[in-house]
């Protein structure tokens, strides 16, 4: 039976919030220090040698898959890491179950978290690519929001893969085998035109390649109903995953 997590989510949220507001000093360098050097190492460093892509320059081309990318990888090891120790070894979950709330809330509590460090994430890159004069659109002023929905996206397949983990190790698996892929596959980084004809064939499959297109949008301005395909990929993505998570949690707790 799929059952839908109630408002006490909220109070999940608010336990994960009050953690990381505890501790948020020695996250800083995975969340604010971490991209802003990617994007200017590898957009000004390496951008030097690529020249003209797309009719941008190298740097303007990669802020939106940065911004993907990093909203991707925030919310992953928020609900891959921090959802596994708060499961099996601190035994969160357990604590919570014996208050009213149900593994649904739990899974709703822990998504909108991952969603949330998506957002702070994305936000912080903005900041940053506005004062290098890399965002072309005041729709730029959106990416926070988008950024949040693609952490509901992954933080939804990371509590799938949770659920099914048998140690913390199991991780390096869904880390090497889907989200790195993802990341250089996606075209984040490059076009995927000049990719192989089986990769381009399954890069459009991706999670991630509807969130870097939906980033580019907002970023250039330039709607497109690809764009508008993307936005309805992710919404459509996000509700069928969060099912699926919040029931194969429910087995996984229950066991």
């Amino acid at each position: 039976m799929i059952r839908l997590p109630s408002f006490r989510a909220v109070h999940m949220w608010q336990r994960n919030r009050d953690v990381f507001l505890r501790l948020w000093w020695s996250l800083a360098p995975a969340f604010m220090i971490e991209p802003v050097l990617l994007l200017l190492a590898v957009g000004l460093g390496f951008g030097s040698y690529m020249g003209v892509i797309e009719g941008q320059d190298y740097i303007n081309y990669i802020v939106p898959g940065i911004l993907a990318s990093y909203a991707m990888t925030t919310a992953t090891f928020e609900c891959t890491y921090g959802a596994y120790f708060r499961m099996e070894h601190r035994r969160t979950y357990d604590a919570i179950m014996a208050t009213p709330l149900s593994i649904e809330d739990i899974v709703g509590g822990e998504v909108l978290w991952g969603a949330t460090r998506s957002l702070i994430t994305a936000s912080i890159i903005m900041v940053v690519a506005f004062f290098f004069g890399l965002l072309d659109s005041w729709w730029a002023v959106l990416i926070p929001a988008v950024a949040f929905l693609v952490g509901l996206l992954f933080s939804c397949l990371a509590t799938i893969f949770v659920s099914v983990a048998s140690s913390v190790y199991s991780f390096n698996y869904y880390f090497t085998l889907f989200i790195a892929p993802m990341t250089f596959f996606s075209g984040a980084f490059f076009p995927l035109d000049n990719l192989p004809a089986m990769v381009g064939n399954i890069s459009p499959f991706l999670p991630l390649t509807p969130a870097v297109n939906l980033m580019r949008a907002l970023v250039t301005g330039e709607f497109t109903p690809a764009a508008f395909g993307a936005l309805l990929a992710v919404v459509i993505a996000t509700i069928v995953f969060f099912l699926i998570a919040a029931m194969v949690m429910r087995i996984r707790v229950m066991e």
